[in-house]
């Protein structure tokens, strides 16, 4: 795969922010209009079950919002699959979830859990939304999604970008190898391969680099920038990043 690179900005901390003092500002609704004026081609939003980030309300306010694909990531559990049948969002990524985690942390182990999700896959998949499994780098994880029936994996860059803040060079190369053996070796497979986790603008060119990546989904680092540059310009920056990685003329979207 080869050409442009899509960008799924993820407004979760902008949800975080708001839920710190109650009330409705910063308005996630509002930074997915934001992201999508500054070059994003989707919003993501993970709805988790203790509802720490975007509440319930916030689907639809979303989805009034903008008219760009969305992205909701979910647990696999019953009352996350009954949401999402409700709400048909474009796509739905599986992800492990634990309630004392800050983030989340890995992949989901598509090829441990491939009974007790082979249901929730096949419900999404009925019902037109588009599933995505959020795995590790990890041949054994790819081959479980595509025993699934899952179109896509989106690869866990957490590793990689721990090695980079680390400065651990050896470690860097084996992840970002690790993450262009595995989007190869998906693409081969017949299914899409996306990145994500932890994604920042030193970090983001390598990735965006490997040809047979379709999408990245960065959230955390561009709401932080949010806070010293504005949402706009961070979401301007990341895309400008990405296509220069791919070797592409700016798009279009003025700096």
């Amino acid at each position: 795969m080869t050409g442009r690179l899509r960008l799924g900005v993820n407004i979760d901390h902008v949800a975080t922010i708001r839920n710190a003092r109650g009330g409705d500002h910063p308005d996630p609704a509002r930074a997915a209009r934001i992201a999508a004026a500054a070059g994003a081609d989707g919003v993501t939003f993970h709805l988790r079950e203790d509802r720490r980030h975007i509440r319930d309300e916030d689907l639809a306010a979303i989805a009034g919002a903008v008219s760009l694909p969305l992205n909701m990531e979910m647990a696999a559990t019953e009352d996350m699959l009954a949401i999402a049948l409700r709400h048909q969002p474009h796509a739905a990524c599986l992800v492990p979830e634990r309630r004392q985690e800050r983030t989340t942390e890995g992949g989901l182990d598509a090829a441990g859990l491939h009974n007790e999700i082979a249901w929730i896959v096949r419900r999404l998949g009925e019902a037109g939304i588009r599933v995505s499994l959020f795995i590790e780098p990890d041949a054994k994880q790819i081959d479980a999604a595509k025993s699934l029936g899952a179109p896509v994996v989106e690869l866990h860059t957490g590793a990689y970008c721990e090695a980079a803040a680390a400065g651990e060079k050896a470690k860097l190369e084996r992840e970002l190898e690790a993450l262009r053996a595995s989007a190869a070796y998906a693409a081969a497979l017949g299914l899409e391969p996306h990145a994500g986790h932890g994604l920042t603008f030193d970090t983001v060119g390598p990735v965006a680099a490997i040809p047979e990546l379709a999408e990245l989904n960065i959230g955390h680092y561009l709401v932080g920038e949010a806070i010293f540059t504005g949402l706009e310009v961070a979401v301007r920056e990341m895309r400008r990043r990405m296509d220069a990685a791919r070797n592409l003329a700016p798009t279009g979207v003025a700096p």
